[in-house]
């Protein structure tokens, strides 16, 4: 898909052409990237595959040539870093990053450059391994500070012979290998061996290595059975998507990635996925490691073309999961839980939320940067339990000591206005005495109704200086698609889902409605553990226990009239008038 000066918009591949493409044209199309991409097409070109397998495979190689401003960018260009285990008669373990060229053994990849260095450092305590550049080494008269703090066996000046450093070797590579549990039998055997030739200072050495390999399998995820899998967790919020990929080899976490792609306001995790992988498994050419599994959070529609797309880029097949269970199971739920903190964090950055207030500035066409927003949201259970927040953010994120919560009584049950009302009445009240700092815009999450319930508060506590503003979610409820209303602009007006401004207001939204929702569900379990029976005169645990045994339930013995009370033992008929009308006060 072009616009008017040629420039590539969108590829896509479909087996079905017309259906495809026509899908972009209805009337009614609910995504906002969908609609924006509509707006700018000027012609469309076609390219006839003998296969979906081919189209995939074309569809990654001009996204990635082209880089489509309407595809989802996988914006990674890095080849990724190994452990590399050189030939030598003393070997070097060394970091390596780019053309595997030296004669040796490449461990890896891993995801970071410290995932790497953290190994390299625990194999130094282990093994004892030089790690110096073959210059340094060849150059040596007397031993380095390595061998005096007891992290290389100075094999440079001769101080471990050939046979001693070639079991180390063996040992690191076998840990590598992920055998580690191996490796610790191995020891421990050498151990009882040095203990009954009495060679008590080695066996102590290798006491402390066993040790700290045993940590080792105690502080990562290790299963029985080998796996090379890479596991998905997709989180988003608002218009900002985080995909997150724990890497899994030989049975063992080796580490993680967070990925932000650009979705252009897409929310739907399988439609996210179903551009994102191929982007990221069909360059694995290039230094991306191939797993024998790849387990993600919700069903996709391109497992067999990915596959078969895979099985032609590079020999094997690769598994595709969406269901899973027991070890691979608690591995998802890592790469889930690490999304939703990891898009938590991207989100609070503070450089981020600075860029988002500037670009808010813009948005609203203020004259001055804000500096501070307060947002309120309304939560309950069919009127019952109502509470209402205050969160605030500065250009520091989110301001949680200056969060508060209201309970809100003396209104008819579900009236969100009436309890809008009454917690901006009580806010502002208080900061109008000095107890707290006004804000520069005040957020209402709602529309047209909830912003007039906020302006006549202001006016009626004479408050000026606060700019209200309205966030109304669109037909559909997604993200992206939200209306926002100022003061006397009764249309409103919805940016683009790509805005920071906007991801600012969905996010102190968001946020709102969390602290809401949490405080509801307190004041909600602590009314549920307590029976409303306990607080009347007289009627102590056994005659609760013989009301709630009778009738089988509070909502039954809540039900029943005074003639039915009376009729439980230990219930008189006095007493049966006082449960009722305990019970019915209102």
């Amino acid at each position: 898909m072009l616009d008017r000066e040629g420039e590539l918009l969108y590829v896509g591949k479909a087996k079905n052409l017309k259906s495809r493409v026509g899908s972009y044209f209805r009337k009614n199309v609910d995504s906002v990237k969908t609609r924006a991409l509509v707006e700018r097409i000027s012609s469309i070109e076609v390219t006839v595959t003998l296969s979906e397998t081919e189209a995939l495979l074309l569809e990654h190689t001009l996204i990635k040539k082209h880089k489509p401003p309407y595809n989802i960018l996988l914006r990674d260009d890095k080849s990724y870093p190994y452990i590399f285990l050189s030939s030598d008669a003393f070997p070097r373990l060394a970091y390596h990053r780019g053309a595997k060229k030296k004669h040796g053994r490449y461990f890896g990849p891993y995801p970071s450059a410290g995932a790497v260095r953290e190994a390299m450092a625990l194999l130094q305590k282990l093994f004892q391994l030089r790690q110096c550049d073959d210059s340094f080494y060849r150059n040596r008269s007397r031993a380095c500070l390595q061998y005096q703090i007891g992290r290389c066996k100075g094999p440079c000046v001769g101080h471990v012979d050939a046979s001693e450093y070639g079991v180390d070797v063996k040992h690191t590579t076998l840990f590598l290998e992920g055998k580690d549990r191996q490796v610790a039998d191995e020891i421990t055997a050498e151990m009882e061996e040095a203990s009954n030739a009495m060679e008590f200072e080695q066996a102590a050495i290798y006491r402390d290595q066993i040790i700290a390999i045993r940590r080792v399998q105690e502080q990562q995820f290790v299963t029985q059975k080998e796996g090379d899998v890479d596991i998905f967790g997709v989180s988003v919020s608002g218009s900002v998507t985080c995909v997150h990929v724990v890497f899994v080899r030989s049975g063992r976490v080796i580490g993680s990635k967070n990925y932000f792609p650009k979705t252009m306001g897409e929310t739907d995790a399988g439609l996210i996925l179903d551009e994102f992988l191929p982007q990221y498994y069909l360059g694995a050419r290039s230094g991306r490691d191939l797993p024998r599994e790849i387990v993600v959070p919700v069903a996709i529609s391109i497992v067999d073309v990915l596959q078969d797309a895979l099985l032609q880029d590079e020999g094997r097949r690769v598994a595709i999961k969406s269901a899973v269970r027991n070890v691979k199971a608690g591995w998802a739920k890592i790469a889930q839980t690490n999304a939703d903190q990891n898009l938590a964090s991207h989100m609070a950055n503070k450089e981020n939320v600075l860029q988002r207030f500037i670009s808010l500035q813009d948005l609203l066409s203020l004259d001055e940067l804000p500096q501070r927003l307060e947002c309120f949201d309304i939560s309950h259970t069919q009127g019952e339990g109502t509470v209402a927040s205050c969160v605030v953010f500065n250009h520091g994120g989110a301001l949680k000591s200056d969060y508060r919560r209201f309970n809100i009584e003396g209104i008819t049950p579900g009236d969100d206005y009436a309890a809008m009302r009454q917690v901006l009445e009580r806010r502002y009240t208080r900061l109008k005495k000095g107890e707290g700092k006004l804000p520069d815009i005040l957020v209402v999450d709602g529309g047209k109704g909830q912003l007039s319930q906020a302006r006549d508060v202001l006016q009626s506590l004479q408050i000026q200086g606060v700019m209200l503003l309205g966030v109304a979610k669109g037909t559909t409820r997604k993200a992206g698609l939200e209306t926002l209303f100022l003061e006397g602009d009764s249309l409103g007006f919805t940016p683009s889902p790509d805005t920071p401004g906007l991801h600012l207001i969905q996010h102190i939204r968001d946020e709102s409605h969390r602290f809401a929702i949490a405080g509801h569900r307190q004041k909600r379990a602590k009314a549920r553990r307590v029976s409303p029976l306990e607080g009347i005169d007289g009627v102590g645990p056994k005659r609760r226990k013989e009301l709630l045994v009778h009738f089988g339930g509070y909502q039954e013995v809540e039900r029943a009239g005074e003639a039915e009370l009376a009729k439980v033992k230990g219930i008189s008929a006095k007493m049966a008038a006082d449960i009722y009308a305990a019970l019915h006060n209102d």
